[in-house]
């Protein structure tokens, strides 16, 4: 595969990608000073999916990273779960003509996944796990000092309208070439419903789940949250062990 074809422009729409990119780049630049994510000398190991949110998460801290004031790496990283179909070439080539350097693992989760997980059950909590797994093997390998994944952070609102907003036009306007996640098969995406209807079919079909979601907020993980107050973000380091107030059930 080659690399994607450059996307032609009108004036007023270059315009307002530019107004976009330097939003995405000021508030990627902005938590990560809140937070102290990255600092000198920081090899950063960037997962890449294959998804929009992965793509923009690299292409916006190599922008920063041209920019900043303090110098850190950056290694891109794809795990190949050798799902049925897969577009192994898509990341590879895509990354040639950046031009940077990368490494896709290639670990078949996929098999582990389909023979554990009982038939018409849904794969994605092992499949996260296991991907989870190889990743940090592979950082440790590499000599990386931070992992950054392109996650989300829905339950945040100013960021929650932001991925509804702008995440799609930011991937269409860059042209990522993206691969869908078909691990567990064709999934159709359900209207988006206002919140009290989606609470209210959740509870006729799953009985005890708003109870659930409800006594989970009485369990919180200070590090899980973005209040500098309750957590030191800055002091965060590397350690190689597993930290009591760590990331305990992110997945």
């Amino acid at each position: 595969m080659n690399a994607p074809e450059k996307i032609h422009f009108t004036r007023k729409q270059r315009f307002e990608a530019g107004k976009l990119e330097k939003r995405l780049c000021r508030l990627v630049g902005e938590a990560i000073g809140d937070y102290g994510m990255i600092q000198a000398g920081d090899r950063v190991m960037v997962c890449l999916s294959g998804g929009k949110d992965s793509y923009g998460l690299l292409d916006v801290l190599l922008k920063l990273r041209a920019r900043s004031p303090v110098s850190f790496d950056l290694i891109a990283v794809n795990l190949d779960q050798r799902h049925p179909g897969y577009p192994e070439r898509v990341l590879p080539d895509y990354l040639d003509s950046l031009g940077i350097p990368y490494r896709i693992e290639v670990q078949d989760t996929y098999s582990v996944a389909k023979r554990v997980v009982p038939d018409g059950e849904t794969m994605c909590g092992l499949c996260s796990r296991l991907r989870r797994g190889v990743l940090y093997r592979v950082a440790r390998e590499m000599g990386a000092t931070k992992i950054a994944l392109g996650h989300h952070r829905d339950d945040i609102l100013e960021t929650f309208f932001l991925n509804l907003f702008f995440g799609e036009a930011y991937a269409e306007i860059k042209g990522f070439p993206i691969i869908p996640c078909d691990l567990c098969g064709s999934q159709p995406t359900l209207q988006r419903k206002q919140v009290k209807e989606m609470l209210r079919e959740w509870e006729k079909r799953h009985p005890g789940r708003v109870e659930s979601m409800f006594r989970a907020l009485s369990d919180l993980v200070p590090s899980h949250l973005m209040d500098r107050k309750l957590f030191d973000f800055t002091t965060v380091r590397a350690t190689g062990g597993a930290s009591g107030d760590g990331d305990k059930a992110f997945d």
